[in-house]
Order: C-alpha cells, then sequence, then structure tokens
C-alpha cells in the first residue's frame, strides 16, 4: 500500500534538495581527484552539505526508537546527531574505497537492502532512489571488480556514501505509522541501519581510533584498513571483496532474523558481531600461521 499524495509530494520536495547537495559532493570529489583538496577544505564541503540536508530539507534523525531507553531527542541534539551521521557515513565509504570492486559491492549491497525496505512499507520515492543506486552500481560493479578496468574516485565515493547516508536517515526517521506491512514494522530501524552500514562504520571507527592512539591525523592515509589488512595476509582482491559481502550479508540478517528481541540486546548481537568481524583479518592470518610448516 502506497502513502498518501501528501507524503509522496513531501518525498518528491526533498529531491531537489538531494540534487542541490549530490552536485556539491561530486564537484569536491572531483577537484579532489584531479588537483587534490586539503581534508579542512574537505570538511567544510561535508558541514555545508549536512546544513542543507538537516536545516533546509530537514532530512535528519529525531528519535533513537529506544536505543539506550532514548526515544524522541531536543531538537538541537537532532540537528547535532544527524550532521555528525552525514560527514561519518560520507566519509566512511571514501575511506573503503580501497580495493577493486568494495566501495560499489558495499554500496550496492546497502542500496539493495534499504530499497526493499522502503519498498515493502510502501514509499515508492525512496525506493526508487535506493534502486537506481544500487542499479547504477550493480552495472559499474562489473567493470570495477577485480581486475578493475574503471574506478570510481572520490567523486563517485563522496556521492555514493551522501545517497546511502540520505537513505539510512530517511528509514530511520520514517514514520511508522505508516507501515502496513507487519514484518517491516517489527524490525528495529535504528539496528537494521546500523547493521547495513557495518562494514563502513566499523572500518572508519577503528582506523580513526589507530590514528588517534599514534597521534597520526585522522585524514592521513595508511595501509590499515581491513582491506588492506586481507591483502597483507595473502588474501587477493576478489578473496577480500567476497570475504567482506559475505560478512556484511550476515550481519544484516541479524535484525531480519532476531525480530522480537529487546533493541538493546539486539545491539549488542550486531555490535559484537562487528567486533569480531574486524578480527577476520587477525583470525586467518593466526591460522595461517599455524598451518605453516615451521622453520628449524
Amino acid at each position: 500500500k502506497l502513502h498518501d499524495p501528501i507524503s509522496v509530494y513531501k518525498a518528491m520536495d526533498d529531491y531537489k534538495f538531494i540534487v542541490c547537495t549530490l552536485l556539491i559532493m561530486f564537484f569536491v570529489g572531483v577537484k579532489d581527484d584531479i588537483i587534490g583538496t586539503a581534508p579542512v577544505k574537505k570538511l567544510v564541503a561535508h558541514v555545508l552539505v549536512g546544513l542543507i540536508l538537516v536545516l533546509m530539507a530537514e532530512i535528519r534523525i529525531s528519535s533513537l526508537h529506544g536505543i539506550f531507553g532514548i526515544y524522541d531527542i531536543p531538537s538541537w541534539a537532532s540537528v547535532f546527531l544527524s550532521l555528525f551521521t552525514y560527514i561519518v557515513v560520507v566519509n566512511a565509504f571514501n575511506l573503503i574505497d580501497g580495493v577493486d570492486g568494495l566501495a560499489s559491492g558495499v554500496g550496492f549491497i546497502a542500496a539493495t537492502a534499504f530499497g526493499a525496505w522502503f519498498a515493502l512499507a510502501g514509499d515508492p520515492v525512496m525506493a526508487g532512489l535506493a534502486f537506481s543506486l544500487s542499479g547504477a552500481l550493480l552495472a559499474f560493479l562489473i567493470f570495477n571488480f577485480s581486475p578493475a578496468k574503471i574506478f570510481m574516485g572520490d567523486s563517485g565515493s563522496l556521492t555514493i556514501g551522501l545517497i546511502i547516508c540520505i537513505l539510512a536517515i530517511k528509514l530511520v526517521d520514517f514514520d511508522v505509522s505508516k507501515i502496513h506491512n507487519e514484518y517491516i514494522l517489527n524490525i528495529s530501524k535504528p539496528i537494521f541501519v546500523m547493521a547495513v552500514l557495518v562494514y563502513p562504520l566499523v572500518d572508519t571507527l577503528r582506523i580513526f581510533i589507530y590514528r588517534a592512539v599514534r597521534g597520526l591525523s585522522p585524514f592521513s592515509a595508511d595501509r590499515n584498513h581491513l582491506h588492506h589488512r586481507l591483502l597483507d595476509i595473502g588474501c587477493n582482491h576478489t578473496k577480500v571483496v567476497l570475504i567482506i559481502y559475505t560478512v556484511n550479508i550476515i550481519i544484516i540478517g541479524i535484525p531480519l532474523s532476531f525480530l522480537y528481541l529487546d533493541t538493546i540486546y539486539l545491539l549488542l548481537i550486531v555490535g559484537g558481531s562487528a567486533l569480531l568481524m574486524a578480527q577476520v583479518p587477525f583470525l586467518i592470518s593466526k591460522k595461517k600461521n599455524r598451518s605453516s610448516p615451521k622453520k628449524k
């Protein structure tokens, strides 16, 4: 069952802000791809885009839906939380674009998952945006999969990250009173979003902590991402992305399977699974070391 015409019109009205911010983000990425952009200038662009979407389009998180016992949050907290979310998610997709087919594949999985949710929830506008992105990424992935013939660069990863973030926030803030599908109604929206975005979020959090502990800039380049760790232990590009795709899909299945579990327990399961995912390279490395013959 589709939404009423007023809801559809509001969603369509959001598109003018979405297109505007996508253009800004795209050209910031193009400049960075061609001549480079200072991290501070990129951050200013992210803040500008976030403010347009939060304050003008009002695409923001207004409730935590029971996580830590918190439901509705004040307007000022909503603005800061939403702005922080935009900056983190957009940068997360930019940071994971280090292996053939990784950012495009993870983006395809996320867009498809969000598109299916919106379609079942009865929002054709956001479902259309999500499936348009997933279709474009699937076509791109054919040529971006290892060995890659084309690359997306910052202009692509930033644009993908922004669309995914908009879909994520729209999903979290979706009006449950307009959902007529019983199955979708019982899925914890914020936990589902976290599960869908688990790899870029975990990898970004891990790498920022790693750099902060060593006194490095959080925007400095290095080879400490999880996909780099998998490469270092002998996996090729194809194995790396297939491992990450598989783990991502398994974690997405958690909130879809444990529908009636309390939100805090579901958060702990997804969080624990994410921490386990971060240990995958080290577990594989330890297994290889045990199976390899010891030198005398």
